[in-house]
């Protein structure tokens, strides 16, 4: 990704339908109340073949009203993580002294900012953003989230405005895991085991590991980065607390990474955030496995790792494909486990099918199971061939997209797991019709 922007400004001006017409979806709550956006929500955004992060803050409100401390705190937290800043006013109602606050604590940031005065519904009213030039901005973009007027030079600026970022490169065939999870469960203590030396700090309080941490390491002569994510920012304040971490971190470690590592922790009741968290793995397309740590702190039976595993797979279900393992990093048992799930599963992310097998085994799956006939017809596959790896990655020829139900191409995704071992990998289907 080139960077991150952050949307800020006094509340109910427009900053979440702003970020709902960049992102291209209704993500975040559009409400004429203030306030309404109290938390920040992150997405990803892509503009002149630019990739971006992309954060919504709740309004910035300097009197005492209420959630103003933790909405306040949480801008100031995506400010903190951003690149550039979009800050955005209303055209119609001018400069006010809140906007003039906001600035204020912009400016002090030394970030790249840019005016976004929303509400500019046509040409005759451009005239209204001449007056927030007074707040010292260099860049005032006039804007209509509404109709998407001015989207286009406002995100030619984002672009511009970003700082280069040179991509850490490292040799090829090196494997790169990140490891995930809400603070407290383990990461550092999982990274400084496999590392066999205390590498990363290590503490019981949540949070010790600021920043996405990579550590090479060489093992049975394969390269490894080992990537530790935050659990939560900055200590000393009040940003956030243990269960709303620092998603940002985590999302750049996932970018980064082949396999994306889950921590659970093993001695305590699985969360919507650990749900959340994995659903960054999956939205990213990224080789998962799933870690129950702390095992050494369970009670355990001959049943206990059976039906733990039952109750991980109903809380995961989009990760069915994701191998389980059950370690103690504290006590460093069963590491083994873990790295040689990594090797396996790394080798499936990059496996590569034969086509002349392909088409065989999805053959034998439609003489198998007939598709439904959906949206007037029945679907008909003419050929299929491998288009990439890392997710592997098929693309399937057939009479009419439309056609194929998702239950169907679920049954055909499952055809090739059984054929072929991609344990640990999602797969990606692309269906293009045959000319």
């Amino acid at each position: 990704m080139r960077g991150v922007v952050a949307i800020v400004g006094r509340p109910n001006v427009g900053k979440s339908s702003l970020f709902n017409r960049i992102v291209g979806e209704r993500i975040s709550i559009t409400d004429d109340a203030s306030g309404i956006t109290r938390d920040r929500i992150y997405g990803r955004a892509s503009w002149l073949n630019q990739d971006f992060s992309i954060i919504d803050t709740g309004g910035i409100i300097l009197k005492d009203e209420p959630f103003s401390k933790e909405i306040r705190a949480q801008a100031e937290l995506a400010i903190d993580e951003a690149d550039v800043i979009i800050m955005v006013v209303d055209a119609r109602s001018g400069l006010t002294g809140a906007d003039e606050d906001v600035f204020e604590i912009l400016y002090r940031s030394n970030k790249p900012v840019i005016v976004a005065a929303n509400k500019v519904d046509d040409g005759s009213m451009i005239d209204l953003i001449y007056e927030f030039y007074q707040l010292g901005c260099e860049h005032v973009v006039g804007i209509s989230t509404i109709h998407g007027i001015g989207i286009g030079d406002l995100l030619d600026l984002v672009i511009k405005s970003m700082p280069d970022k040179k991509r850490k490169g490292y040799e090829e065939g090196t494997i790169k895991f990140c490891l995930l999870g809400q603070p407290n469960v383990g990461k550092s203590t999982l990274a400084n085991a496999i590392l066999g030396e205390n590498r990363v700090i290590v503490s019981d309080i949540p949070g010790t590991t600021r920043d996405a941490i990579d550590t090479t390491f060489t093992r049975d002569g394969k390269k490894y980065v080992v990537i530790d994510t935050a659990g939560i920012r900055k200590q000393g304040k009040i940003y956030e607390n243990a269960e709303k971490y620092s998603v940002l971190r985590a999302l750049s470690a996932i970018e980064r990474s082949d396999i994306a590592v889950l921590i659970l922790d093993g001695d305590k009741e699985i969360t919507e955030q650990d749900r959340r968290i994995a659903g960054y793995a999956r939205e990213y397309n990224r080789a998962t496995i799933i870690v129950v740590n702390k095992w050494d702190l369970v009670t355990k039976d001959d049943k206990t790792m059976d039906k733990y595993t039952e109750l991980v797979r109903s809380h995961f279900k989009f990760l069915d494909f994701a191998p389980i393992v059950f370690l103690s990093a504290l006590n460093k048992s069963r590491i083994h486990l873990l790295l040689e799930a990594i090797d396996t599963v790394y080798e499936n992310f990059n496996r590569r099918v034969n086509t002349s097998v392909l088409n065989e085994v999805l053959l034998d799956a439609v003489l198998l199971n007939q598709p439904p006939i959906f949206n007037g017809d029945r679907i008909k596959i003419t050929y299929a061939t491998q288009h990439d790896i890392m997710p592997p990655t098929f693309v399937m020829f057939v009479n009419d997209e439309s056609h194929m139900h998702f239950s169907y191409l679920r049954y055909l995704e499952n055809q090739l797991r059984n054929a072929f071992d991609f344990t640990g990998c999602p797969i990606k289907f692309i269906l293009r019709k045959k000319e």
